[in-house]
């Protein structure tokens, strides 16, 4: 029994002491936790306060940059403020500006309103008068003319219709002459100092193709036994050699003037000689052709360096050494194109053309007859292609062509040949020409239009180059006067033979006459 009592209470002491050894060894854990625990927390203080100083500086520098960011947007909107400011005060300074130039021009529109509600009650009273004067004088006239209102109405204004196109048709009238007279007198002064100019001597040189003999006997001896040396001289030169009964002459006859002039300086070198059979006549006629080609090729040269004209191609040098052996109407033609080229200088400088190209023009425009003998066709066609042939520049191609109205002109320079050509033949002592033949020609002229329905009569003037024909006012109104100028103009073109051109002025006139007493 006390065995079960000290066991027990050996087990109660054990158990006691195994729970006072517990509760110590908890103890000394609690104590241990406690301090780990106050380690912990001490630990977790020091790095909530390390924690909170680095939030502090992190929003120290936060709050910094956003304060610069706001500072800096509050700076651009500040002065995009600013502008906007200065914008609107601008507009409203322009808006002021308009604002008192609106309230101007409405007080000036106001003005100009009432001045003319002024001038149209002034207006209304002038017509107020004017129709009461003239109601009193219709009143008037239907008293002294025992008319009508309708009746003086009408023949009022057929009055004032009858003057109006009188004064009209007057004042048109005046300004034509007036326009006419200016054109007349600018042209007579460029073409009279033109001509002052110039002031180019010209002899009229008619070649002869006779030849004196020294006596009747070398006759015989220019035709030969059995003609033998006539035949030879013929054929070498292809002229005709007439021997009649004019005493001491024979007479050379052939188209070409070359070849003309050519047969008579052998004939003159034969008779000088006194030798003359077909040997001599060949050796003769070889050494005058070659003076001959040599003398127009040094006149052409000639001619164009006292024009001062360069660049001819050699052809046409030549050429115009042939004008020097070729006449129109007894008129030289190289004398009288040089004379056509110092005319166009003078009026191409009147009028500020080019005075170079008018001198070429001049020379060239007649080169035509240095080979019409032997060519078909119009001279100036002829001179045309030539000139085209040698590459001459298109505008005095066209001149060439153009000078007597045979092409279309497409340049003053054509116009201008054309004009000092004219002014060159026209002058008195240019041309010969006889005398039968001059007034066949004017008859024939005046035939041609009075043969024409509704002409009066008809007058050749200025030498035969211009044809005034009258027609009757009655017959012939202003349209059919149009048709008869071309009628007559055609009918002389295929009836007539003339140099140049002809102009025709058909005149339709109405006279009317009365007797103030």
């Amino acid at each position: 029994m006390m065995m079960i009592v000290y066991i027990s209470a050996g087990v109660l002491i054990g158990a006691c002491a195994g729970l006072l050894a517990q509760y110590l060894w908890s103890q000394r854990r609690v104590t241990s936790a406690r301090q780990r625990a106050k380690q912990i927390i001490e630990e977790a203080h020091r790095e909530a306060q390390g924690i909170v100083r680095e939030g502090k500086l992190e929003a120290k520098d936060e709050l910094h940059r956003l304060r610069t960011e706001f500072e800096a947007s509050t700076k651009e909107l500040r002065q995009e403020l600013q502008k906007e400011e200065q914008w609107l005060a601008q507009k409203k300074e322009t808006l002021d500006k308009r604002l008192d130039l609106i309230e101007q021009k409405e007080q000036g529109l106001l003005q100009e309103r009432e001045k003319l509600v002024r001038e149209k009650q002034a207006l209304e009273n002038e017509r107020g008068r004017i129709a009461k004067l003239i109601e009193e004088e219709e009143q008037a006239l239907q008293r002294v003319a025992g008319l009508s209102r309708e009746e003086a109405t009408q023949r009022l204004l057929t009055k004032l219709e009858r003057e109006v196109e009188y004064e009209a048709a007057t004042l048109v009238r005046r300004k034509q002459q007036e326009a006419l007279e200016d054109a007349d007198r600018i042209a007579r002064d460029v073409i009279t100092q033109a001509i002052q100019r110039c002031a180019s001597e010209h002899v009229a040189e008619t070649t002869v193709c006779a030849v004196s003999l020294p006596s009747d006997d070398m006759k015989g001896r220019i035709i030969g036994r059995e003609g033998r040396n006539i035949r030879a001289l013929e054929q070498e030169t292809g002229v005709e050699i007439l021997i009649d009964d004019t005493p001491n002459a024979v007479v050379i006859s052939g188209f070409d003037p070359v070849r003309r002039e050519t047969a008579r300086r052998t004939l003159e070198r034969l008779i000088a000689d006194g030798r003359i059979h077909p040997a001599r006549i060949e050796e003769i006629l070889g050494k005058v052709r070659r003076e001959m080609e040599r003398e127009i090729e040094e006149t052409g040269m000639q001619a164009a360096l006292e024009l001062g004209i360069s660049g001819l191609h050699p052809e046409l040098i030549k050429l115009v050494g042939r004008l020097k052996f070729r006449t129109s109407y007894g008129q030289n033609l190289l004398h009288h194109s040089m004379e056509v080229a110092r005319i166009m200088a003078s009026l191409c400088g009147e009028l500020r053309e080019d005075i170079t190209k008018g001198k070429r023009i001049g020379l060239l425009h007649d080169i035509g007859k240095a080979v019409d003998h032997e060519v078909e066709g119009a001279h100036a066609a002829i001179g045309a292609d030539i000139a085209r042939r040698y590459n001459e520049p298109k505008d005095i191609i066209n001149a060439i062509a153009a000078h007597h109205n045979e092409t279309v002109p497409e340049n003053r320079l054509a116009v201008l040949a054309s004009a000092a050509d004219a002014i060159s033949a026209a002058r008195p002592g240019a041309r010969s020409e006889s005398y039968d033949l001059y007034v066949r020609r004017i008859e024939q002229l005046e035939k041609a239009a009075l043969d024409v329905s509704g002409v009066q009569s008809a007058f050749a003037i200025q030498a035969g180059r211009e044809l005034r024909v009258l027609v009757d006012a009655d017959a012939v109104d202003d349209n059919q006067t149009i048709c008869i100028a071309r009628q007559i103009a055609k009918r002389v073109s295929d009836d007539v033979q003339f140099p140049g051109q002809i102009r025709v002025t058909v005149v339709r006139e109405k006279r009317v006459v009365e007797y103030a007493r």
